[in-house]
C-alpha cells in the first residue's frame, strides 16, 4: 500500500503541472515518512552516486548544442542537405529529418534541436506552403532523433544508472535511430504527394546540383567536421565521451564566432547562463531520482512489478510488450531524461531476469521514451515544436499519429523483437 501511494503520488504530481524534480521529492518524502527510513543514509547516497566523471558531459553537451544554436552551425548543415533533398515535393520535411539526425549527433538533447532546427527551418517550410500541423508534427518527431543518434545524453545516463558502457549504448541506440530517420522521411513523402500547395523548387542538371552541393559542402565542412571528430574519436578510442564532450565545445565556439560569426559574446555569456540553469534542473533531479530510487528498491517495487506481469502471463514476449507500454507511458508523463533515470534503476532488474541484454534494452528504453515524448495527450516535445511554429493541437494529432504508427511503432518493434537490430554493431565492433 506504501509503494501504491509513493507512486500515485508521483503521477499525480506531474500530471498536474508540479515541476519534475519536486514530484519526485514529494514521493520519497513520503516513502520516508511513511516507511520510517532514516534520511541520514540517503541524502550521502545521492551524493554519492553523482560522484561521476560521466555526468560531466551532460553540462558540456548542453553547452555545445547551445553554441551550434546562436552560432549559425545549424544553418550550414540544413543547407547542405537541401541541396540534394529541396527539389521534390515534401523534401524540405526530408531536409528536416536528416538536419535533426546530424545535429542530434553532436548536441545530444531533443529539445536543442526542435530549438534550433525548428528556427532555421519553420520560416522555409511555411514559406515553400507545407501544412503548419505536419511540419510541427515532423519537427517534434525528428527532434527526438537526438536521444537515439550517439552521442547521446540519455545514453549516457543509462550507460551511468545501469553500470554499463556508454559506448555500447551508443551503438545499440544507433541502428534504430537510422531506421526511424529513414521511416519518417517516407512517410512524410507520401503524406505530402498529392499536396499541390507545396511549392517545388525547379530541377537542375546533375553537374549543377553536383557543384552546387560542392559549395555547399565546403562553407559547411567545419560544422560537419563535428560529429566526424566526436564520434571518431569516441569509436576510435582516442576519447571518452566525456572528453569529446569538451572537446565539442572548445570545436564549436571558435568555429562560430570566428568562421561563422554568428556567436558574438553576449551571446556566448547567455548560451553559458543558460547551460548552468539546465545543469542545475537536471542534478537536482538527478539528485532526488537517486533517492527515490533507492527507496523503490528498497521496497522492492521491481520484484513487485514482476509478480504483476508475470500474474498476467509467463510469455517473454508478452511481458516485454507490456514494459513497452509502461515506457511509452513514462514518457508521455515526463520528459525524457526523467524517464531514464527513474526507469532503468526500476526496468533493468526485470528484463535481466528476462534475459534481455542490458546494452539491448538500452535502445528499447531510446526508443520508448522518444516515442512517448511526441505521444499525445501529454508529449512535451509535441508541445515545445507547436509553441516554436504556432501550429494548434488539433493541427498536429492526425500527422502526428501518422508518424507514430508508421515510423515508430515498426521501429519500436523491430528493435524490442529483433535484438540483432541493437547488438549487431556492438557485437561488431566491441566483441
Amino acid at each position: 500500500m506504501t509503494i501504491t501511494l509513493a507512486i500515485l503520488i508521483l503521477v499525480v504530481t506531474l500530471f498536474i503541472g508540479v515541476p519534475i524534480p519536486f514530484a519526485f521529492f514529494g514521493s520519497a518524502a513520503y516513502l520516508i515518512f511513511a516507511g520510517g527510513y532514516d534520511p541520514g543514509f540517503l541524502l550521502p547516497y545521492g551524493f554519492a552516486k553523482m560522484n561521476s566523471i560521466v555526468l560531466l558531459t551532460i553540462p558540456l553537451f548542453i553547452m555545445a548544442g547551445g553554441v551550434m544554436d546562436k552560432g549559425g552551425i545549424g544553418d550550414r548543415l540544413v543547407d547542405v542537405v537541401d541541396t540534394i533533398a529541396g527539389r521534390v515535393r515534401g523534401g524540405l520535411g526530408i531536409v528536416t529529418v536528416v538536419t535533426c539526425a546530424i545535429f542530434g549527433a553532436v548536441s545530444g538533447s531533443s529539445s536543442a534541436t526542435v530549438s534550433c532546427i525548428g528556427s532555421i527551418m519553420m520560416p522555409k517550410l511555411k514559406k515553400a506552403g507545407y501544412p503548419v500541423g505536419h511540419v510541427a508534427a515532423l519537427l517534434a518527431n525528428a527532434g527526438v532523433l537526438g536521444i537515439l543518434i550517439p552521442p547521446s545524453m540519455l545514453m549516457i545516463l543509462y550507460a551511468w544508472m545501469g553500470n554499463q558502457s556508454v559506448l555500447a549504448c551508443f551503438l545499440a541506440a544507433f541502428v534504430p535511430g537510422l531506421i526511424v530517420t529513414v521511416l519518417l522521411s517516407v512517410v512524410n513523402l507520401v503524406l505530402l504527394r498529392n499536396n499541390k500547395d507545396i511549392e517545388v523548387r525547379p530541377s537542375e542538371d546533375l553537374v549543377t546540383t553536383a557543384k552546387l552541393f560542392g559549395v555547399k559542402s565546403a562553407k559547411a565542412s567545419p560544422a560537419l567536421m563535428m560529429p566526424v571528430i566526436i564520434l571518431g574519436g569516441i569509436y576510435g578510442g582516442i576519447m571518452t565521451p566525456t572528453e569529446a564532450a569538451a572537446v565539442a565545445v572548445l570545436y564549436a565556439i571558435p568555429v562560430a564566432m570566428f568562421f561563422y560569426r554568428g556567436l558574438k559574446l553576449k551571446n556566448l555569456m547567455q548560451t553559458l547562463i543558460e547551460s548552468a540553469t539546465t545543469t542545475g534542473v537536471i542534478m537536482a533531479m538527478m539528485f532526488a531520482v537517486m533517492i527515490l530510487s533507492r527507496l523503490y528498491i528498497m521496497e522492492n517495487l521491481p520484484e513487485q512489478i514482476m509478480g504483476v506481469l508475470t500474474s498476467i502471463s509467463d510469455n517473454k514476449m508478452v511481458i516485454m510488450l507490456m514494459i513497452n507500454v509502461f515506457l511509452v507511458i513514462m514518457g508521455m508523463l515526463m520528459d525524457d531524461v526523467s524517464g531514464i533515470l527513474l526507469g532503468t534503476p526500476i526496468l533493468l532488474p526485470l528484463v535481466t531476469q528476462l534475459g534481455v541484454d542490458p546494452i539491448h534494452f538500452a535502445a528499447i528504453m531510446g526508443v520508448n521514451l522518444g516515442m512517448g515524448n511526441v505521444t499525445p495527450p501529454t508529449a512535451p516535445l509535441l508541445y515545445l515544436s507547436g509553441r516554436i511554429s504556432g501550429a494548434q493541437v488539433n493541427q498536429m494529432l492526425k500527422p502526428t499519429m501518422y508518424l507514430i504508427i508508421f515510423a515508430w511503432l515498426p521501429t519500436l518493434l523491430l528493435t524490442t523483437y529483433v535484438p540483432e537490430i541493437s547488438l549487431g554493431l556492438v557485437n561488431l565492433l566491441m566483441k
